[in-house]
């Protein structure tokens, strides 16, 4: 008789079992994801004080034509430095058509296929930005506007938010392929049964 167990049956046990406390390394990663989200929510108010402080110096006649260049910066150090956390609480779009209709252990099959090609993806993804960054560090490069500092510094953003995407996105691979059940289902689930649908609107 077969000892093997199923990623359903481990799933379901996973999901029985007291919650312990969470490893140093858990610990670590779910810091960083909130860190990185925290970093990103504070760029996205810094934006808002910067097109304050704009408008009312086109009224008052002093020059604010740098704060457009870095507010275009702020804009995407906030959407690439949220990104592992949006996609660990279940902030991206998901089309679960399919995965709503097939039973729990074709799902498990499809999550981790999922996964896997997401992790190919953001890996290539990872590797540019990064690649990217570092020319533009190499060749001196400055920015084209009017507070020309080094660009990689603003691009730096872009890399680090790529490669702690592909931190996540790694990160559930190995939840799943272990039988865990994925953090962004997970989380959804438990806001819905707290009455919070707000992420769905």
């Amino acid at each position: 008789m077969s000892t093997t167990t199923s990623p359903v049956a481990l799933t379901a046990a996973l999901e029985k079992k007291p919650p312990g406390r969470p490893g140093t390394l858990r610990r670590a990663l779910d810091a960083t994801y909130g860190w990185a989200g925290a970093v990103g929510g504070f760029c996205i108010a810094l934006i808002c004080v910067l097109m304050v402080v704009q408008t009312l110096g086109r009224q008052m006649g002093f020059p604010t034509g740098a704060i457009t260049d870095i507010v275009s910066w702020l804009c995407a150090c906030a959407a690439f430095l949220t990104m592992a956390h949006a996609f660990k609480h279940g902030d991206f779009v998901r089309v679960t058509l399919v995965l709503e209709k097939v039973q729990p252990a074709i799902r498990w099959r499809f999550e981790l296929a999922c996964l896997v090609v997401a992790t190919v993806a953001v890996a290539y993804l990872a590797w540019w930005a990064c690649r990217f960054t570092f020319e533009s560090w190499q060749f001196n490069e400055l920015a084209q506007g009017l507070w020309a500092i080094p660009i990689w510094i603003p691009q730096m953003s872009f890399a680090l938010g790529s490669v702690l995407l592909l931190v996540a996105v790694l990160d559930e691979l190995v939840i799943v392929a272990r039988g865990g059940v994925p953090t962004f289902v997970r989380l959804v689930q438990e806001r819905h049964a707290q009455g919070d649908f707000s992420s769905d609107l």
